[in-house]
């Protein structure tokens, strides 16, 4: 499996429904629970407005910010991508996302292809929660 160092709040349980997403698909996950992610997000060059609860970075130093789709971080890293590309973000934390599963409330939301410059492109549009998986 992809191995991904996954960087979150120890009480967050969000993210550990997250990471049992990802380790469920094909991912498996070193957990560094920190009380301050701010640094965390700042040496990954992740804008405020792009952050969300958890950062995981892979062996190749791709940034997967927030509830990614582990589908989107598979797909993501098979392709080739430019010196500039930081990696993917879900910002915020969209309601029926993988680890933000709420009865069967979804609301649609984007992942971003983060770059270094600080802009981003739509990397994918989940309108529907089986577009996740």
């Amino acid at each position: 499996p992809i191995v991904l160092k996954v960087f979150k709040s120890p009480t967050c349980g969000c993210c550990q429904l997250w990471i049992d997403h990802i380790n469920e698909n094909g991912f498996q996950s070193k957990i560094h629970n920190v009380d301050n992610m701010s640094p965390i997000k700042a040496t990954n060059a992740i804008p405020p407005r792009y952050s969300s609860c958890h950062t995981a970075i892979s062996a190749e130093g791709f940034v997967f910010e927030g509830h990614v789709p582990a589908k989107f971080i598979q797909q993501f890293l098979k392709e080739k991508h430019d010196k500039g590309i930081i990696g993917l973000a879900v910002p915020a934390m969209p309601l029926g996302s993988p680890g933000m599963e709420i009865n069967d409330k979804f609301q649609p939301y984007k992942v971003l292809l983060l770059k270094s410059d600080g802009t981003y492109t739509v990397y994918a549009n989940v309108t529907s929660y089986q577009e996740q998986f």
